[in-house]
């Protein structure tokens, strides 16, 4: 569990009663991270607010490393390090954006901002400190991420994070999750549940310091005064609160308390929406999600179509957008229902028609997937747009629907057809738009060419396609990320490395970096730097099987197998049934001298794959070690049929040689030699000849 703790209790107060009387290092810093204060990463934000100007000046490369980081989570400090978002999206123009963030992107941010900490405070010297985070049952969840980042993460040094919750159950955001604070908290902090303490006595509160402590209060004394005010007089404090806020100039307050006071203000429908909006669109663009649906739903609650059509699509079209994104499938259809049935106008239904195909190809999860049904929806759409009176929004609209189209043969494994619908669709746009017209939509083509061409092993044409969207667009992590996957199945690993660590440089840490990193290197026969690599991998995803099992085949190898039997127990716990895990249990096992349980451990290996030519040649030699040679001779057959691999060849010779097979024994060794010039398998091919030479009368009874 480490160091950590979770303070439960249903009251703020009670909960600094007792931190206060907990023997803790020197507080870093106490952060409230009540979403309704500053929204996303309201306690990273505090955080960041805190410590970067000092970081910077320890650390000045700090800013640069990690600007996506601190710009996505603290806006205000944007005069400090260089723009983040310079890629082609943020060029495009009104409605021309087509390339959104993936729903893993607030998990990168929380670990770049994990790291920055961490830097910061070897910068200090090290040491032992405390970092308090507040109302973590009412954060957002970018802040959920973030403490459960902190919790889990094991390279902060003497970081003792202090998590403060009430005390009912801390609810998962909807949608698919990327962590859980609630089964982190669970696995790595110490649980302490606060007394509740008696309410002061003395003169009630003014509702006042309710709306002052924007609605995150938790008194009952401060909420019954806020209920018992009038509405007019209610809705004339929040005003006064979010003119008060607005004051400050800090972007971070648009996200959180301004909002919150303007849709409870004297003009909900007209400074509450507006509010909302450009708060939902901010999240909406920089990928914060969750905090984007909540704010779309919130505007759809209040918004009037019948008087407000412009604005009831933006709220219903972002809401279903951002909805899809997080997986919430099932509510992003329910908004396009609703829509469907609300208006006959020609471009909605053409747009309402194309997100649907999408939830049914890309959105729902892969049993609920419908390609037949995402067809037809996504031939709406096309039909539609093709109707358009004009001409260039007819051509793009076309173009987009088939692209839609040709992820929807993707998935039908049909990629010759998907690569029909992309070079058209390419060839349209460069005959009927503008060079500058609608440049990052070409470019998505183009990168959609270079994954189908990928998938195809048609790997040079796929490299040329990616290198030409990369020259498009330099900054964008993801185009680097593919290039350096390209190389790599074309063998030109230091490329690749290349490749992966260029990605990095732009945008926050991502398992799958380095793990494909880990993988080039040990190709290059860098083995401490896999090691690295796929260690860092496990620091960012505690859940990355792959990376169990790399690393702990290589520490196998290097012969430090306590570490290699933390790993496979670890990715057990996780992937069950994994058989590289199961198998390498097995060898871990027979290394102990436990054969019975190393059996069980590879016979369940070959249950779940047949066809794993290690667990049938590791479980011959323990047939061989036993004495069982007829055993040890159908399992070392079998993993001969699946593997060429010289040391199964060797050791099904031994056991062909205490058999007196020589011939066959002879045969495996001439293999053997062939392929590594093995001087054991040369002496032992001598001894087989030999044998064979003085023939049968002599051989063994």
């Amino acid at each position: 569990m480490g160091n950590h703790r979770w303070i439960r209790a249903a009251r703020r107060r009670d909960r600094d009663l007792l931190r206060d009387r907990l023997d803790l290092p020197p507080v870093l810093a106490v952060l409230d991270a009540h979403r309704r204060l500053r929204g996303p990463y309201t306690a990273a934000g505090t955080l960041m607010r805190l410590i970067t100007e000092d970081a910077l000046k320890l650390r000045p490369e700090l800013g640069p490393q990690h600007n996506i980081e601190i710009l996505t989570s603290t806006p205000e400090l944007a005069h400090l390090v260089p723009p983040a978002w310079t890629t082609l999206e943020w060029a495009a123009g009104k409605g021309e954006r087509t390339r959104f963030y993936s729903r893993l992107h607030t998990l990168n941010i929380a670990n770049g901002l994990a790291e920055f900490l961490r830097d910061y405070l070897r910068a200090l010297g090290g040491g032992q400190w405390t970092l308090v985070v507040e109302n973590l049952h009412e954060a957002d969840p970018t802040d959920q991420e973030f403490a459960a980042v902190l919790l889990r993460r094991r390279d902060l040094g003497g970081l003792t994070v202090v998590a403060c919750t009430g005390t009912a159950p801390i609810a998962d955001p909807p949608g698919e999750l990327s962590i859980s604070l609630a089964r982190v908290l669970e696995t790595c902090a110490e649980r302490v549940d606060a007394p509740a303490a008696q309410v002061p006595d003395g003169p009630a509160p003014d509702a006042r310091a309710y709306v002052d402590s924007d609605g995150t209060g938790d008194d009952p004394r401060l909420l019954e005064a806020y209920e018992r005010l009038a509405p007019g007089e209610r809705a004339r404090l929040h005003d006064e609160r979010a003119a008060a806020l607005a004051g400050r100039g800090q972007f971070s307050l648009l996200l959180g308390a301004i909002p919150y006071h303007a849709e409870r203000g004297g003009d909900p429908s007209g400074a509450g929406l507006a509010a909302l909006r450009t708060a939902m669109d901010h999240c909406q663009g920089i990928g914060l999600y969750q905090a984007a649906a909540d704010l779309g739903l919130r505007g759809r609650a209040i918004v009037d179509r019948s008087s407000q059509e412009e604005l009831w699509w933006h709220f219903t079209n972002a809401t279903s957008t951002v909805l899809a994104s997080l997986g919430r499938a099932d509510e992003a259809l329910a908004v396009y229902d609703e829509a469907r049935a609300a208006t006959d106008d020609p471009g909605i239904q053409m747009e309402l028609a194309y997100g649907t195909a999408m939830l049914y190809a890309r959105h729902y999860p892969e049993p609920r997937r419908d390609y037949q049904r995402a067809r037809a929806w996504m031939n709406m759409s096309i039909a539609i747009g093709s109707l358009l009176p004009d001409p260039k929004k007819r051509a793009f609209h076309s173009v987009f629907g088939h692209n839609g189209l040709a992820l929807v043969e993707v998935r039908q494994k049909r990629a010759e057809e998907a690569l029909r619908l992309l070079e058209d669709g390419i060839a349209r746009l460069n005959r009927e738009l503008a060079p500058h017209e609608h440049v990052l939509h070409r470019a998505v083509l183009r990168y959609n060419r270079a994954q189908v061409l990928g998938a195809m092993g048609r790997l040079e044409e796929s490299l040329d396609d990616y290198t030409a969207v990369v020259a498009l667009d330099p900054d964008f992590p993801e185009h680097h990320f593919n290039v350096g996957n390209i190389l790599r199945r074309l063998h030109r690993e230091e490329e690749a490395i290349a490749a992966y660590e260029r990605a990095l440089r732009l945008s926050p840490p991502f398992p799958e970096a380095y793990y494909n990193l880990g993988d080039a290197r040990l190709e290059l026969g860098d083995v401490r730097g896999a090691l690295a690599d796929f260690g860092y991998t496990i620091e960012l995803d505690p859940a990355h099987v792959d990376a169990r099992v790399n690393r702990a085949g290589l520490l196998y190898e290097l012969g430090e197998t306590d570490a290699a039997w933390q790993d496979v127990t670890a990715g057990l716990d996780l992937a069950p049934a994994n058989v590289h895990l199961l198998c390498l249990k097995g060898q871990l096992l027979a290394e102990r001298g436990e054969v019975g349980e190393a059996l069980r451990a590879l016979s369940a290996a070959l249950r779940h794959d047949g066809r794993l030519a290690e667990a049938w040649a590791l479980r011959g030699v323990l047939a061989y070690r036993s004495g069982d040679l007829a055993g040890a001779l159908r399992d070392l057959d079998r993993a001969a049929e699946l593997s060429d691999a010289p040391e199964i060849r060797f050791n099904r010779a031994v056991v062909h040689q205490d058999c007196g097979r020589y011939a066959e024994a002879a045969a495996d060794y001439e293999t053997v030699l062939a392929a590594t010039g093995d001087e054991e398998s040369r002496e032992r091919l001598g001894a087989c000849l030999a044998a064979l030479r003085q023939g049968p009368a002599d051989l063994p009874a």
